[in-house]
């Protein structure tokens, strides 16, 4: 079985974390800087991570938002992941690098700019909203499996009061929180066996449901 496939089972939903352990910004922020490498639509990067390391911060708005959970009170940091509705509006300041480079031309670069914001604002709220959850999603995901493979056990959250959590971190308008996830050292003497995995023939069809 390779690293991958090992990091893969490995990787749980903690529902307790061993209490009073920190975790750096420096820890954190070499994770950020691999889940950069995340994917999305257009190379838009829709994801916001709000990282809440500060123990009275989290011990008290993400406690109470999150309906004063057990897991937020134990964990080392709470990460608060946003999806951006207006993400859109940065593909021609992501393309620029592209384009001075020659890899892209005008014509492509003005075409892709042109593409990109018709689509997102003839979508409407909808659309942008079902995008930047998509997206921060994807990002979330690969930030679960990236602390898990530097030794750190996560859950992510949808348990919380999202108007009660924009206020408390006075979140701006054009960010929808997608999840939270709570991030420390599981504490593995009260860890539940592994819920039901459906097999294979249960979610996968080829060519046709």
């Amino acid at each position: 079985m390779s690293q991958f496939q090992d990091l893969v089972q490995a990787r749980r939903s903690a529902n307790t974390f061993h209490p009073d352990i920190r975790i750096s910004e420096q820890e954190l922020q070499d994770m950020f800087n691999l889940v950069k490498f995340a994917p999305s639509a257009f190379n838009l990067q829709h994801t916001h991570y709000l990282a809440v390391t500060d123990p009275g911060i989290k011990n008290n708005v993400i406690y109470e938002a999150a309906n004063k959970q057990h897991k937020v009170l134990t964990s080392s940091a709470a990460i608060v992941v946003l999806g951006d509705l207006e993400a859109y509006r940065n593909v021609g300041q992501i393309n620029e690098g592209l384009l001075n480079l020659g890899v892209i031309d005008q014509f492509e670069f003005d075409a892709a700019v042109a593409d990109v914001t018709r689509m997102y604002e003839e979508g409407g709220d909808t659309f942008k909203r079902d995008e930047a959850i998509r997206n921060a999603s994807l990002s979330a995901m690969l930030f679960m499996l990236i602390a898990k493979d530097k030794g750190w056990d996560t859950c992510p959250m949808i348990g919380f009061d999202p108007e009660r959590l924009r206020q408390g971190l006075n979140i701006p308008d054009r960010y929808v929180p997608v999840m939270m996830i709570t991030i420390g050292k599981e504490n593995t003497e009260k860890q539940r066996p592994r819920g039901y995995r459906k097999p294979i023939g249960e979610f996968v069809t080829y060519n046709e449901i």
